[in-house]
């Protein structure tokens, strides 16, 4: 997707198609971004691509559209350090939205104790070349801190940078969710150095897997191909490591190639979880015990 400066850039369907998957009930989608409306939560300063608002209004029609019933945000660079639109959706949200917040790794004590009462469940560090990156020394000094207010780790890294990450994280006191699927490049296979560490790492049961992004593993295939790769990989992450599987749309999908079809997402389960099980275990049961939805009325 080719940025223009200071113009807003679409980046998600008004009105994804509906899937003809129906989905188990309170499941969920543990990957998604708010944006604005940036009268009330400016943007951060520099961003190289500014996306359209998809406030927590736009979320929740989204999710009633596609039968999702509960949901993780997670906060983008978009809007820097600044968590207050994930916090305004989650204190909206009926008890279904909770978060992960943007922080830095001296970040207080008092701020993650007032992070986690407003109902978030981790913290979100990126080690990619297109975003802010950080130190993974400095993250896992933080994590026993972490662990005093119930909060875990999220990392969304380079695939190639699992085997240098991989030794660090495993000291982590908490667990730790890896983003979309390592961001592993599809084309090179399962058999790929960089995939096998990936399940190395899951072999731990302290580390959980986002199966996120199938369309970002082979983004510029044609479009009648373009998940079919993704969704082996995130077939084969999903029986091999079945209790320790999450998903989620990505939506408002930022950083693309091109705008995916919710809908067409969610049908893609039907391919990724293929059988009743599976599916409860990703969508229903693993983001259970992960995030700790409060109890339903």
């Amino acid at each position: 997707m080719v940025a223009i400066e200071n113009v807003e850039v679409q980046t998600y369907l008004p009105e994804p198609s509906v899937p003809t998957l129906r989905l188990p009930a309170l499941s969920c989608d543990t990957h998604v971004h708010v944006f604005g409306p940036r009268s009330r939560f400016p943007y951060a300063a520099g961003l190289k691509n500014t996306p359209k608002e998809a406030p927590k209004e736009t979320l929740y029609a989204l999710h009633e559209r596609l039968g999702i019933e509960r949901c993780v945000i997670v906060q983008a660079t978009v809007h820097g350090y600044d968590n207050g639109a994930i916090e305004d959706a989650i204190e909206h949200g009926n008890g279904r939205y909770l978060g992960v917040a943007l922080v830095r790794p001296d970040v207080s004590d008092a701020e993650l104790a007032r992070l986690a009462k407003a109902g978030f469940r981790a913290v979100r560090f990126n080690f990619m070349r297109h975003l802010a990156t950080v130190d993974i020394d400095s993250v896992m000094a933080l994590t026993p801190r972490l662990a005093n207010h119930n909060l875990h780790l999220q990392v969304h890294f380079e695939c190639n940078l699992v085997h240098e990450l991989a030794p660090k994280l495993k000291q982590s006191p908490v667990q730790v969710v890896v983003d979309h699927m390592g961001r592993f490049d599809a084309r090179l296979g399962a058999d790929h150095e960089d995939f096998q560490g990936l399940m190395r790492l899951l072999e731990d049961d302290k580390f959980y897997v986002k199966v996120s992004g199938i369309d970002r593993a082979d983004a510029y295939a044609a479009p009648e191909h373009r998940y079919r790769r993704g969704e082996a990989l995130a077939r084969l992450l999903v029986e091999s490591f079945p209790d320790r599987v999450v998903w989620g749309t990505d939506w408002p999908h930022p950083n693309h190639t091109h705008i995916p079809d919710d809908g067409l997402l969610v049908d893609a389960l039907a391919r990724i979880a293929p059988n009743e099980s599976l599916l409860h275990k990703l969508l229903v049961h693993n983001p259970q015990t992960l995030y700790q939805f409060p109890e339903a009325g």
